[in-house]
């Protein structure tokens, strides 16, 4: 372990810890239906979207019909998924000539990305077409999000409202998270990781020759904003099949950063908005805490194991950490708290081979 090391370690901590505040009163005023510095922008669509839908962003449902309107909504978004994987070949965006999603890879990735498990069984570049990974994955990866801190928004609700009859409106909740949430922020980080190098084309797949005078295909793609949404919705699934450890899908030590941040910060958040819907913002901060203290433990014994290396290497004369299946450009301390922190959160996304980590570091 080293010096700098830690610093990285704690400046992350020191991010997420000042975001918390800020983005969960944001937060809080965009569940409780409060006006947000927004609402000017998004209000009317917002309205528009429940004129179109018939929805009534003023009615209370009852927990059951709360999860019955949950449970449709993410049906629809599987047979959606699907259906855009079948039929693949014969669909628009498709340069790079991809077929079909056979049957069982079809239903395993759907249900695994509207779950917000994101397990992936394939190659995004090798398999998926840049319709399929816009309108099938990135938007999955919205609504599975959405879903996802609707039903904490309406547990927190079940505990702190006087009257359990009613918990919110699954319509209401899902529309405010991704019009006022999850979009504002993701077009804030497409823009930021474009900048940084993450490419956002729809252009061909490119080829180039090798320094031996081989033939290589550039696998590219509209990658940054499904990238964007792929960590502030702990989703994990990658736009290419290394995931966050491909240069394209995570190219420095800044959009690792970005990225590591955006994987804790709604979870961080959504325990001061529990503090500030309970009437006492100390109840958020002690949850957070003890959240804090878990993460930190794992961080510190991961680190640790990652950089006392493997002993049966060191018994050959090699000193030095465990860096077998980590990037270079990340490295031992930066990899071991990425591992955590994508494990902490439930994301899945990785910026190293898990595989390779020493059997504590992966233990944790």
């Amino acid at each position: 372990m080293t010096f700098n090391g830690w610093i990285q370690i704690l400046v992350y901590c020191g991010i997420v810890f000042l975001l918390v505040k800020p983005l969960g009163g944001y937060m809080y005023r965009v569940f409780s239906g409060d006006r947000t510095f927004l609402s000017p922008i998004l209000g009317p669509v917002e309205r528009r979207l429940y004129r179109i839908s018939g929805t009534s962003e003023r009615e209370e449902q009852h927990w059951t019909t709360y999860a019955a309107a949950l449970l449709f909504f993410n049906l629809a978004g599987f047979l959606v998924l699907y259906g855009l994987q079948r039929l693949q070949g014969s669909l628009p965006y498709n340069p790079a000539g991809m077929t079909a999603v056979e049957p069982g890879l079809a239903f395993n990735t759907a249900a695994s990305f509207m779950t917000n498990t994101n397990w992936q069984n394939y190659g995004g570049e090798s398999t998926m077409s840049y319709l399929v990974q816009m309108a099938g994955l990135t938007v999955q990866n919205f609504l599975s999000a959405a879903t996802g801190i609707a039903i904490a928004i309406a547990l927190i609700r079940g505990f702190t409202k006087a009257s359990g009859k009613s918990i919110g409106n699954f319509w209401v909740d899902m529309t405010r998270c991704t019009l006022y949430l999850l979009l504002p922020l993701c077009i804030v980080l497409t823009l930021v990781y474009v900048y940084l190098g993450i490419p956002q084309t729809l252009s061909a797949y490119l080829d180039a020759t090798t320094l031996e005078g081989a033939q290589q295909t550039i696998a590219v793609g509209p990658a940054a904003s499904q990238i964007a949404i792929k960590m502030l919705g702990t989703n994990g699934g990658g736009f290419f099949n290394a995931n966050a450890a491909h240069p394209f899908e995570n190219p420095n030590a800044i959009s690792n950063l970005i990225q590591m941040v955006s994987i804790f910060a709604i979870g961080a958040a959504l325990t001061n908005v529990f503090g500030r819907m309970n009437g006492n913002q100390r109840q958020g901060w002690a949850i957070l805490t003890a959240m804090g203290l878990l993460f930190i433990a794992g961080v510190a014994v991961c680190y640790w194991a990652e950089a006392s290396g493997n002993p049966l290497v060191h018994a050959l004369g090699i000193d030095g950490g465990n860096m077998e299946g980590k990037e270079t450009r990340f490295g031992i301390a930066l990899s071991a708290l990425f591992a955590v922190i994508t494990t902490a959160a439930s994301c899945g996304a990785v910026n190293a081979m898990h595989d390779s980590f020493t059997a504590l570091g992966g233990m944790i």
